[in-house]
Parts: C-alpha cells; structure tokens; sequence
C-alpha cells in the first residue's frame, strides 16, 4: 500500500525566521501522525537552516510511524545518523546557495563515496535510500551502491508548464520505477508534489511512499496540519 511521509521542515523553517522555540516541528509530527502521516520525514541540513540536530533527537524519541532522516553523504552528517540511528536515511545532494534542493544525486560521479556510505549506515542496520533523477544509469549507479531504496526526483514532472511536457516526465517516472525494480531496488518518490498533481504519480506501479511537504505545510497553515495531511491522503487516492 502507497505510503505518506510528511516532511516538517517548513514548520522548523517558521521558527527559525525569529529564533524561537515556537511553531515546533516534534509536536508537528504529532499532528501529521494523527492525521494519518505514515511516516516523518526532515532534512538536517550542514547549515542548519531550518531543522536543527536536536529536532532529530527529539523525533527520534516521539515519533510513532518512521524517522526518515535526510542528509548530505559527509562525515559529520554520518556521525550523527549513526548516533541517532532513524529508522532509514535519504542520501541527497546539498548546495549552501540553493533554496532547495535542485536535483538528484549524480551517483554516476560519486559512485565510491556513495557505496562506502550506505555500508557503513546499512552495517549499522539503518536502510539508505538514494535521492536521484528517474534516469536510467543513475538508477544503475544507485543500485551498484547496494542502497535499499531510491526516492525519485519528481520535481521536473511538478514543475511543466504543459500537459505534454507532464506526460512526458510522469512517464520517465515511470520507466524509472520500472527499471529500478528490475534491478532489485525499492521505490519510493518526492519534491514538489502538491494536491493537484500527485495522484499521477501515485498511480505508478511499485511506488511504496510519497515524501511531500511544502504543499502540506502550505495547507496547514489555512487548514491546520491534522486536516492538511488528511486531505493529502485523499488526493494520493484521487479522491479530491
């Protein structure tokens, strides 16, 4: 069954803008699990942006679902996942300037650094998924590192300004997840995803989880997060 992985950054964001303790990302997830969050999902940042490293400890204790921690593949980020050990962690690229994050992995180039990182995390019993473009040898590379999932990049799919250019990328999507499969490697998918364009993606043969949240932090703040995740459901299931 496809699965909801809410992504609280944006709440963290909210409170970083004044420095305070309030909104709280952990007490959001509370309200994402309530309205049905499968899983919680926050990037931990080398600047510190918006999620701070006591935000993952505090989830790692609270949160009732999975912890899926996303990180830069860097030795500090390393240290602190296997330290705070989330359920599974998303390797993703990281750049200071960028608002966020623009791409996939180019596992092709980083192949060796990537596989001594998913062994030293997947040696410690904590699975690794690779962020990555739905492009045939990057998901080749993934599967080379001995990752256990990828996460498909879908923002160029919710960013086409057309149908035809949508159609186009929702069916690399899914010759990718095709492909991944094939080689052995689970599927889950994420970025940019709203309301209005999940349910394509969602329909996609093997798709396990979604990982969304800006939409969803979006909506809660006119709806409130519980309701915000409950309509998200309904629209994975093309019922809005």
């Amino acid at each position: 069954m496809l699965t909801l992985g809410v992504n609280i950054d944006h709440v963290a964001t909210i409170r970083q803008a004044r420095r305070t303790t309030e909104p709280d990302p952990v007490a959001a997830a509370v309200l994402a699990e309530l309205g049905g969050a499968d899983g919680i999902t926050v990037h931990l940042r080398e600047d510190r942006r918006h999620i701070q490293e006591r935000d993952v400890r505090c989830l790692r204790q609270t949160v009732q679902t999975h912890l899926n921690l996303e990180m830069a593949a860097t030795p500090e980020m390393l240290a602190i996942a296997l330290d705070i050990r989330p359920d599974y962690v998303t390797l993703v690229p990281e750049r200071r300037e960028e608002i966020t994050t623009e791409g996939g992995l180019d596992v092709v180039q980083s192949e060796a650094l990537l596989t001594k990182t998913v062994a030293e995390l997947q040696r410690h019993q904590i699975p690794v998924s690779l962020f990555i473009d739905p492009e045939p040898e990057q998901i080749r590379a993934a599967q080379q590192t001995g990752a256990t999932w990828i996460e498909l990049h879908t923002g160029t799919y919710a960013l086409a300004k057309d149908a035809t250019t949508r159609q186009q990328e929702l069916e690399r999507l899914t010759l990718g997840a095709q492909l991944a499969q094939e080689l052995g490697l689970r599927v889950n998918a994420g970025h940019g995803l709203t309301y209005h364009n999940v349910y394509p993606v969602a329909c996609i043969p093997g798709m396990e989880e979604l990982n969304i949240g800006h939409s969803i932090i979006s909506r809660a703040v006119l709806v409130g997060l519980t309701q915000a995740v409950r309509e998200m459901k309904r629209a994975m299931k093309g019922e809005v």
